[in-house]
């Protein structure tokens, strides 16, 4: 099924405006070889962000002493970075097609650049924070307007499949290798990485500048500025709502943010019902494949990355294991989700995303189903369950930014692009947020032992909601005509 099935053809805008240099009335899609030369650029772009983003994973105490991090600012330093993506990919994904896919992209590469720089030479908790924030919304530029360049490059059908599964392989492939990154430059600095990482964007983001074709749809309208304002504050209290929340659930700040997070979600939703050119179009959320979409984001994020983001920890305390130990696990899990995504070709053309989405979910509850009681026992009784979720996270990974894209009309792909991960980053948060809750809450006794019987049960819960996200996939699907 292609993106314009479920357009009707009176309702469809303007076509993509492509601009390559110098040539006038150029193709809607770009050329084969611009299209490998953007599938490169933005696969490594992207696997580049999620290095980045799991550098704090396997170092943090670590980094902790050396900023002198308290135990409660410790989630600031793991999660600074998903409130800039959260409240930032919306906003790029709209601003990605109506100014300009290539221009977010290289501004998103090169911010990379700058904010990482400053993360490496921070000295301060609260510093550090502000540039991993700074660094979300940078890697929220680059995430959402690099499905749009790679939707406008590869017209539907089975090279977009190709593209899009590489892309969603990369995300598995930077999983795997950033925590072993940064577990291996722990003994020359925690900070060595940032600096890796710095030179990297800069080095991409001038291959960027030289070598993309810009394409945009533009709209009527001025910019959404109100809509950009309203979600990024919503998400921002519900971000730090969920934060603070893991000292205490019952307190008031944290009631406080969340009713600010609920009113500020409503003023968005008004807001975007009566701008010309919203940053959301609401209409989406009519399309059943687009509610799979999101609801398959969402779910991924609650299930999969909220648990596994704080697996590590837990193995720390409860096996003993090194960083650099807990690194080598991970690096199973995820480079089991980086082969699935890589063999994903046939049968995604065969199942279609939506069922592929269904089956990467079966994988990852039954991956997680098989974990409990392992995390005090041994590391190899982890091992049958880590890659039986990772097979099930590579297709998720494979089937998210296919079905993204897939979803919207062909000139909203940056904006379905930038739903689809502010959904996972939600999620994400979220999840992380329960399982911290559910691990830490038996007190008493042993705390190895406490805590293992506490992942336990956040292991159970992700297992029914990974279900959850299997039974939403198959049951929202296109109605025949």
């Amino acid at each position: 099924m292609t993106v314009s099935s479920f357009t009707e053809p009176s309702s469809l805008p303007a076509p993509d405006e492509v601009r390559p240099t110098g040539l006038p009335g150029a193709p809607r899609h770009a050329s084969p070889h611009t299209g490998s030369a953007t599938l490169a650029v933005t696969v490594a772009a992207t696997f580049l962000v999620l290095l980045n983003y799991n550098a704090p994973m396997t170092v943090l105490p670590a980094m902790a002493a050396s900023l002198g991090t308290g135990v409660s600012g410790q989630a600031w330093l793991l999660s600074g970075i998903a409130l800039g993506l959260s409240a930032l990919l919306l906003v790029a994904g709209s601003l990605a097609d109506d100014y300009g896919r290539k221009r977010v992209f290289v501004t998103g590469v090169l911010t990379l650049a700058l904010t990482t720089a400053l993360a490496a030479v921070t000295t301060g908790t609260l510093a550090y924070t502000l540039a991993r924030v700074a660094q979300g919304a940078a890697s929220a530029a680059v995430l959402a307007s690099s499905l749009g360049l790679l939707a406008h490059a590869f017209p539907a059908g089975p090279g977009r499949v190709r593209a899009t599964t590489l892309w969603g392989a990369s995300i598995s492939g930077g999983i795997a290798v950033g925590p072993l990154v940064s577990s291996a430059l722990e003994p020359l600095s925690w900070r060595a990485c940032y600096v890796l990482y710095a030179l990297a964007a800069l080095a991409l983001g001038t291959v960027a500048a030289r070598g993309l074709q810009e394409s945009r749809a533009p709209r009527a309208g001025r910019p959404d500025l109100l809509g950009a304002v309203t979600l990024g504050l919503a998400l921002s209290a519900l971000f730090a709502a969920l934060t603070i929340g893991r000292d205490g659930w019952l307190r008031a700040p944290v009631a406080v943010l969340l009713g600010a997070a609920l009113v500020l979600g409503a003023a968005f939703v008004l807001t975007e019902r009566r701008s010309a050119a919203p940053m959301l179009d609401l209409g989406l959320f009519r399309r059943p494949l687009f509610l799979a979409a999101t609801a398959g984001a969402l779910f991924t994020g609650l299930a999969v990355i909220g648990f596994f983001s704080y697996l590590p920890t837990v193995l720390q305390i409860t096996l003993g294991l090194s960083p650099l130990g807990t690194a080598w696990l991970v690096a199973l899990w995820s480079g089991a989700a980086l082969a699935a995504s890589m063999l994903t070709g046939r049968l995604a053309t065969r199942l279609g995303a939506r069922h592929q989405l269904a089956l990467g979910f079966l994988f990852s509850a039954a991956g997680l189903a098989a974990l409990v009681g392992a995390v005090d026992e041994s590391w190899v009784r982890l091992l049958p369950g880590l890659v039986v979720n990772g097979v099930g996270s590579g297709l998720l990974n494979a089937a998210l930014p296919r079905l993204a894209v897939e979803s919207v009309p062909a000139e909203r792909a940056a904006m379905g692009s930038g739903a689809n991960q502010t959904a996972r980053y939600i999620g994400s948060t979220t999840g992380v947020a329960l399982t911290v809750a559910l691990a830490t809450a038996h007190g008493g006794g042993d705390p190895a032992k406490a805590l293992a019987h506490g992942t336990d049960a956040a292991l159970l819960v992700a297992a029914g909601l990974a279900l959850a996200g299997a039974l939403a996939a198959l049951v929202l699907r296109e109605r025949a005509a």
